[in-house]
């Protein structure tokens, strides 16, 4: 046998063996050598990106470390007027820390913290994999401290400002205050920066604010307590859920005894500590604003933070330049109107107000009252901004009359009926005011006058649908379907109502209200804030309510008398919300749960709400002469507004042809001038005489001028409170959702008891 044979055995008896596999092999190594290659380019390429975006981070200073991380308030003059708890900051120096503190901060924000350079790459893949698996139990993440710190010092904490640039140039900066400061600086830095939640910055002022103590005089379940709240400062309020602050407290602890700064025995002995134990009984709230300031502008912040909130920013750790829209002269007048006793009589402390002042051509939210009599509050109930309270008949210009000029064309001599009206589908009765019927009147009329069955009788005729649709014009959204029994009652807040009256006053445009202008992020970067407007009704219209409105103040009928301001342009709607039928005979007659007026200017408008918190409650009702208080806060507000602005009257558009009727300057839409007979024979308060005739819409409708004397009923008196205080009804027949229709009485398939509704609105002087 051949030596080839015998180092190559072959079944076949021929010489050779099987081949090695080459092309695998090959082909092995060109996937081998592809990957290695992307791997290497990917490396290249993103220490290229971050050297790139590193050259862009901004520039950090020993001021900004050390800095509170407060956000600060402006008024529109740049005027500081909050300092979210900044002014109360304790700051302690490294040598007065206590070193069970700095081992509790290290042990549960970055174990490697002596170790590192300021960025962790072990950390960050540590993080990745313990968020993976879950293990980490909330104590691990990818940022070292000092990139906490950093990020706390020079960075946006919004939500829409965490991007990979941001990530690379908070690790560079991270890297340079590692470099350029000691551990015990960067330490330092960050125990007197975080926020430890209620208006608190730093740990020093949250012993005093938590225990009544300095750091150095806590022991190690204090201390513990304390390095575990930056994560979450509200959740682990120990005095406000202390159960999630002890689970918190204890894995601290647990932190510390792995990291070998505490034994076993005492991380057991400090967490069989009471978390309450020697917790202050009293704390001194540090989110507040300068001394003088605090009660004149609470509402206006509280409403600002919301405002922020909603925007995405933290207001606690963002270290936020907000510049809002506070006209701070205005405010401090509205405030002084509703709080002192030289303008208005009012009737008790605890008799309330609501208010907001908007700016008609951009939708600024120049000033806003949430109370009156409130103390030094930090942040207390926003009455301007709550919508359970009805806006009773300052509804009638938003969903009856407004929508009847726009889509119906009523000229402002629209002859409307006042007569005998039954809810549709039901035995609920209709009221005005006084009891009174007033037969055909003119829509002018029956605005200023606040007569409630005209304007649902307009209501009906405009249809649910489109009075819907012309309320979601001017910002206005609800949960439930509007009914017939909202046209005299809405229930939205002055602060919605301001800036939709603020449509009329501009000629058409809305503008959704706002108090924030501008915003600047520790990193310098600013936010601008405005409103769009857009278009809500024709100038048409605008101009024609406004024409109609000027005469609830002006006219000797008018139920706005006591908001009339000599020689001022203005324009505005009384509202008054009468008490449900079941509750009416335990107040007065004519007694009321709610009081508004909203009225307006070419350059502000200024809706106004007054009550009670607890309408229900013994004597907590606003009497008949009470009623016009919303009147003359307004009328004090807007004398005060009228002498920083000039006083011009609203421009007739070309859209709109003027006529007279009656003796009367009227208007109507170009092109509709509508047909009318003498609409106003009837005596004003309802005469027992009947009269008749036939009087023509602008749309054609047929009706019947008729009155009489008040019709008798055996049934009680209920209110337009919530739903109308009422079953929730939908108008039967095609009422509310054919727009077209113009019928009046019509079947339902909902019924409610038998009732009459009266909404006593308004008393005039």
């Amino acid at each position: 046998m051949s030596r080839n044979a015998e180092r190559n055995p072959s079944p076949t008896g021929k010489s050779g063996g099987p081949k090695r596999p080459r092309n695998g092999w090959r082909t092995f190594r060109r996937v081998l050598f592809v990957i290695v290659a992307i791997g290497v380019l990917g490396i290249l390429f993103g220490a290229g990106l971050f050297f790139f975006y590193a050259q862009s981070a901004p520039k950090i200073s020993q001021s900004a470390l050390s800095s509170d991380a407060s956000t600060r308030v402006y008024d529109a003059n740049g005027a500081v007027i909050s300092r979210l708890g900044a002014q109360n900051r304790s700051y302690v120096k490294s040598s007065n820390i206590p070193d069970g503190l700095k081992q509790a901060v290290v042990s549960t924000e970055d174990r490697r913290f002596y170790k590192n350079n300021g960025v962790d790459p072990i950390r960050i893949v540590g993080a990745a994999l313990a968020n993976v698996t879950g293990s980490s139990l909330g104590m691990q993440g990818g940022s070292t401290l000092t990139q906490q710190l950093v990020k706390l010092s020079v960075f946006s904490t919004a939500a829409s400002d965490r991007t990979l640039k941001r990530k690379a140039q908070e690790a560079w900066l991270a890297l340079k205050v590692d470099h350029n400061y000691s551990k015990d600086q960067i330490l330092e830095y960050y125990i007197n920066k975080v926020y430890m939640g209620n208006g608190v910055y730093g740990m020093q002022t949250a012993a005093q604010y938590y225990y009544g103590k300095n750091l150095n005089s806590l022991d190690l379940s204090q201390l513990a307590m304390l390095a575990g709240m930056p994560q979450s400062p509200t959740n682990y309020d120990p005095t406000t859920y202390p159960a999630l602050a002890k689970k918190r407290r204890d894995l601290v602890l647990d932190a510390m005894a792995k990291n070998n700064a505490i034994t076993s025995a005492q991380a057991a002995q400090a967490k069989a500590t009471s978390i309450k134990a020697g917790l202050s009984k009293t704390h001194k709230s540090t989110a507040v604003a300068s001394a003088k300031t605090t009660k004149v502008i609470d509402a206006y912040l509280k409403q600002v933070y919301a405002e922020l909130k909603s925007k995405g920013y933290n207001t606690t750790t963002g270290g936020l330049k907000v510049y809002t829209n506070l006209d701070m002269g205005a405010q401090k007048k509205l405030y002084n109107i509703v709080n002192g006793s030289s303008y208005v009589n009012f009737p008790s402390s605890k008799f309330q107000v609501g208010s907001t002042i908007v700016d008609p051509n951009n939708g600024k939210v120049v000033a806003m009252i949430g109370g009156r009599k409130t103390g030094n509050v930090t942040f207390g109930l926003n009455r301007a901004v709550q919508t359970d309270r009805s806006s009773a008949s300052t509804a009638k210009p938003l969903m009856d009359y407004g929508p009847a000029i726009e889509y119906l064309k009523y000229p402002t001599y629209e002859p409307v009926k006042d007569t005998a009206f039954t809810y549709p589908g039901t035995t609920k009765n209709l009221y005005d005011w006084d009891r009174q019927y007033q037969g055909t009147i003119t829509m002018r009329k029956a605005l200023y006058e606040s007569r409630n069955i005209p304007a649902i009788r307009t209501l009906q005729n405009v249809g649910i649908k489109k009075a819907t649709t012309f309320l979601d014009g001017l910002g206005m959204s609800f949960d439930k379907t509007l009914t017939l029994q909202n046209g005299i009652g809405l229930y939205i807040s002055t602060e919605q109502e301001a800036a939709a009256y603020a449509a009329f006053a501009n000629g058409g445009t809305y503008y959704k209200p706002y108090l924030v202008s501008k915003i600047v992020t520790q990193d310098g970067k600013a936010h601008n804030y405005a409103s769009t407007g857009k278009r809500a009704m024709s100038a048409a219209t605008a101009f024609m309510l406004t024409d109609m409105m000027k005469d609830v103040m002006t006219n000797e009928n008018g139920s706005g008398r006591s908001a009339a301001i000599s020689g001022l342009y203005q324009a505005g709607k009384t509202g008054t919300d009468s008490y449900p039928d079941d509750y009416a005979d335990k107040v007065p007659d004519g007694a009321t749960m709610d009081s508004w007026f909203t009225g307006y200017t070419k350059n502000y408008a200024v809706s106004v709400w007054t009550g009670y918190d607890k309408q229900f409650q013994a004597g907590h009702y606003v009497s008949e002469t009470q009623t016009t208080i919303a009147q003359e806060i307004y009328k004090y507000t807007m004398s005060y507004l009228a002498t920083k602005s000039t006083n011009t009257d609203w421009t007739k558009p070309s859209t709109v042809t003027q006529t007279s009727q009656n003796g009367k300057t009227e208007y109507y839409v170009t092109g509709h001038p509508g047909t009318v007979t003498d609409a106003t024979a009837t005596s004003p308060y309802g005469s027992t005489n009947t009269t008749s005739s036939s009087v023509y819409s602008s749309n054609g409708q047929v009706t019947t001028n008729s009155s009489s004397s008040k019709t008798e009923s055996s049934t009680t008196e209920s209110s337009t409170s919530k739903e109308s205080s009422s079953t929730e009804q939908t108008p039967g027949g095609n009422n509310g959702n054919d727009d077209n229709d113009t019928t009046t009485n019509s079947s339902s398939t909902n019924t409610s008891s038998a009732t009459t509704t009266k909404n006593k609105d308004d008393n005039k002087d």
